[in-house]
């Protein structure tokens, strides 16, 4: 029985890292996406969604069975509950990649970024999957220092994002209202993509430590 439930555990865990790689790919694909104007290849990340959603019920009614039947406790318990706050986390992941391919889509034919700020939303692009990639290896490894470290890479993220809402109050802003909100949702899709990113990683030093601070912090709920 207890061969079985690690298992099972196991199976999870792997579920958790194949979540990363469906969310990071896709994060990746709406960004060239959106710098590309590449209409099909935002509605292939936008149909695409659907496949981490079906992962992320079938972890969560995976793991409440587990707990339903195996009533654990302790670290199986703090473990469970983990994954099933990290699946949701990967999944409203993916849910912001979904939305910076709809608006790919919503501006095709022209491109939603502006040429003077392609450099500043390709390299959120960039640190959006070194986050997910390393998010990834920390499910799986259960290490610690590289969770804690994950923080301090999202500092980048956070810079950028204020920095392009610097841009858009700059007087010299010329692009008009709608390039502007267009500018400020894809910010914050990337900005809060890294937040859940981090999220993961909390959850993983809570889980490893039992340190009910380490999950503090995270992020907050987003709309769809």
């Amino acid at each position: 029985m207890r061969e079985q439930f690690e298992i099972d555990l196991q199976s999870i865990d792997d579920q958790l890292v194949e979540m990363t790689r469906l969310v990071g790919s896709a994060m990746a694909r709406a960004t060239t996406a959106l710098l590309d104007a590449d209409l099909s290849l935002a509605e292939s990340v936008i149909a695409a969604d659907e496949q981490v959603d079906a992962l992320h019920h079938d972890l969560e009614e995976r793991a409440l069975v587990l707990i339903a039947r195996q009533a654990p406790v302790a670290t199986d318990l703090r473990t469970l509950i983990a994954a099933l706050r990290m699946s949701a986390d990967l999944e409203r992941m993916g849910d912001l990649a979904r939305h910076v391919a709809k608006l790919a889509r919503l501006r095709y034919p022209n491109s939603a970024v502006p040429a003077e700020l392609r450099t500043d939303i390709v390299e959120m692009g960039h640190i959006a999957e070194r986050l997910v990639i390393k998010t990834g290896s920390i499910i799986a490894s259960r290490d610690v220092k590289s969770a804690e470290e994950l923080e301090a890479d999202d500092d980048a993220m956070d810079r950028i994002h204020r920095e392009l809402f610097a841009k858009l109050l700059s007087p010299d802003w010329n692009h008009g209202v709608e390039s502007a909100v267009d500018i400020t949702l894809l910010s914050r899709y990337y900005e809060r993509y890294g937040d859940h990113a981090v999220g993961v990683c909390r959850r993983v030093v809570f889980l490893v430590t039992g340190d009910h601070s380490a999950a503090h912090g995270e992020p907050v709920n987003d709309q769809n």
